[in-house]
């Protein structure tokens, strides 16, 4: 299994909350903030991107990348629970 970084704008906030149920069925996943969020999944970032891809109105953006080595960040969503998960997982 692969950590994935998903990014996403979408101008409707119904999609945008269809593209948050998706991500929650996802393996395990961790909201970054409003429209970032990472998942765990043996799926590859096409299928992710794919998937996604079916919820967005034109002129929606979708931005999926595997995690690497290397992370740094501050003020997560969800604070030391979410701090927790990407510690473990990117």
């Amino acid at each position: 299994m692969s950590c994935y970084i998903v990014t996403f704008q979408a101008k409707e906030l119904e999609t945008r909350q269809n593209i948050r149920a998706l991500l929650k069925t996802y393996q395990s996943y961790c909201a970054i903030h409003n429209t970032c969020w990472a998942v765990v999944t043996d799926f590859r970032a096409q299928d992710i991107r794919n998937q996604v891809g079916k919820l967005v109105q034109p002129g929606d953006r979708i931005f999926i990348v595997r995690s690497g080595i290397e992370g740094a960040w501050r003020n997560v969503l969800g604070s030391t629970p979410s701090n927790e998960w990407l510690r473990r997982n990117l």
